[in-house]
């Protein structure tokens, strides 16, 4: 029985559209993380996963400690079930949320707020000054991991923190120390020009190259310029972790001795803007099912919905994959839509009214912004169901 059969079977009762995931792939690409890793620790993305009960599966595997959130409501809502040791990976401008922050102790002491710059202290202690007692702030410092080259005519990397050299941080980490009521417990250098870009992309030969080049490069540069970073704001405070990597960069971050600890969440679905890569290769665990409601031609059928794009800039890439049955491509005067998405190929011959095309989301965990239930799989048994941030009707972003 393949993939699609078993898919189709086990979960004959549900009535698409709805969304899966397969644990048995998950597991597999979990232990592969945890591989690649090399005995330290995995902070798991929550963006890439948004469900909490998937986030308390994950957390209870070896090789898994702490979560990476994207906001800070997101934060204490999961504080307030009961995890431990998250970092706000993006800075907040939340007033309420910071100070409910600092009249919570219990949760101050579990959340890392991320910043930048003196501006993000300032803002945080504008929107705190009420609290009484105000409990004290953990701060982690982002810094630069771009790749700059050719005297800055060329940059490969993300537009985030302007921190970049070992004194600027140096400099934030003194500001910090001398700030009453914020501590400094951490470090965050995620390099996306390399953990989150393929280096076997479909685009030809030599831009794979290009990219290759690029990112080896990048690594030799940052492997010296992210230890003298370390270096430097530890001589001003120690630090409790430096995190760095994500999925795609997982044993080459490792391999520095100033990174403490990785974080992944991608990796655990494996969308397919992970399919790219040389050093790894995932197994698709993540699928939403569309039921075929229109046959317009022989070679042509139409699911319903279907719209879901991933974040980042616009294209082709960024659209979900029409996975089971193999060989279905779009239509390029229409796409995924809203409502209806035509699809062509040999294999809608054989597609008749009701029957499903099982797609794969462009990333990781924006597909359960679509979906309030995720339907385990696990082998040929029963399926067993959760619910999403959005089933629990919550909406961080």
């Amino acid at each position: 029985m393949d993939d699609r059969q078993r898919y189709d079977r086990v979960t004959a009762a549900l009535e698409p559209p709805f969304a899966i995931l397969d644990l048995a792939a998950m597991r597999a690409n979990a232990a592969d993380l945890v591989r690649r890793a090399a005995g330290k620790p995995i902070r798991v993305a929550s963006k890439s996963v948004r469900s909490r009960p998937l986030l308390e599966r994950i957390l209870a595997m070896d090789g898994f400690q702490g979560i990476m959130a994207f906001t800070l409501p997101e934060a204490l809502w999961l504080a307030g079930h009961g995890f431990t040791d998250i970092l706000v990976a993006y800075p907040t401008a939340d007033r309420h949320a910071l100070a409910a922050l600092a009249a919570d102790p219990d949760a101050a002491g579990q959340i890392t707020l991320t910043i930048d710059s003196p501006a993000h202290l300032d803002f945080i202690d504008a929107a705190v000054a009420g609290a009484r007692p105000r409990a004290e702030i953990r701060i982690c410092i982002e810094i630069d991991t771009a790749y700059v080259a050719f005297g800055g005519r060329f940059r490969a990397g993300v537009l985030r923190s302007p921190i970049r050299e070992p004194e600027e941080a140096a400099d934030l980490a003194a500001a910090i120390a001398k700030r009453p009521g914020f501590r400094l417990s951490g470090l965050l250098a995620y390099e996306a020009q390399i953990a989150g870009v393929g280096d076997a992309p479909q685009t030809g030969a030599l831009y794979a190259r290009a990219i290759r080049v690029m990112q080896a490069r990048s690594a030799k540069e940052l492997i010296v310029r992210r230890g003298r970073v370390v270096n430097a704001v530890r001589q001003v405070t120690d630090l409790e972790f430096v995190n760095g990597g994500g999925t795609g960069s997982v044993e080459r971050t490792v391999r520095e001795k100033a990174v403490t600890e990785v974080a992944a969440g991608s990796g655990l679905f494996h969308p397919r803007l992970f399919d790219f890569y040389r050093g790894f290769t995932g197994h698709p665990a993540a699928l939403f099912a569309l039921p075929v409601v229109r046959r317009p031609a022989l070679d042509t059928v139409t699911v319903l919905g279907g719209g879901y794009p991933a974040s980042g800039a616009a294209g082709p890439s960024r659209l979900p994959q029409p996975y089971l049955p193999a060989g279905l491509r779009y239509v390029p005067d229409e796409g995924a839509g809203e409502v209806q998405t035509p699809l062509r190929g040999q294999a809608a011959e054989d597609l008749r009214i009701g029957d499903r095309v099982w797609f794969r989301h462009a990333k990781a965990g924006e597909m359960c912004e679509r979906f309030d239930t995720l339907h385990l799989v696990d082998g040929d048994g029963p399926v067993d169901s959760i619910p999403t941030y959005r089933g629990e009707g919550r909406t961080f972003l």
